[in-house]
């Protein structure tokens, strides 16, 4: 696989889950990564920024990569550590499971004044 190729379909591949899975918004890597920054570590911001500085510098400039280990080290850290938030917190912008959860208990709440309401 050419460094141009492996450069795109890694960045690709993390912008598909940081929209997905965080839901970050933007034109490319750098833009998603700004949109949910807040709710990423610090290393782990760096290290999504070198896989879009890399993947932006192959593409534009020049069609090889200085450091292929490290881009693929950093890109592999990023899936990895993404991959452990999700599990952690529920699937979804947000963790999603959670916030079911939540919506089921606000329901159920509602069902019960309501109930108790009508029984006075």
């Amino acid at each position: 696989m050419s460094d141009i190729d492996l450069a795109v379909t890694r960045s690709q591949r993390l912008e598909q889950r940081l929209q997905r899975d965080f839901g970050a918004s933007g034109k490319g890597l750098h833009q998603k990564v700004s949109s949910v920054e807040s709710e990423l570590p610090a290393d782990l911001v760096r290290k999504l920024r070198l896989v879009a500085t890399v993947r932006n510098k192959v593409v534009h400039e020049s069609a090889r990569m200085d450091d292929r280990p490290r881009f693929v080290d950093a890109a592999d850290d990023a899936e990895r550590e993404l991959t452990a938030i999700v599990k952690r917190r529920g699937r979804g912008p947000g963790g999603s499971r959670g916030k079911r959860w939540l919506l089921v208990l606000i329901v159920l709440i509602v069902i019960i004044a309501a109930a108790i309401k009508l029984l006075r």
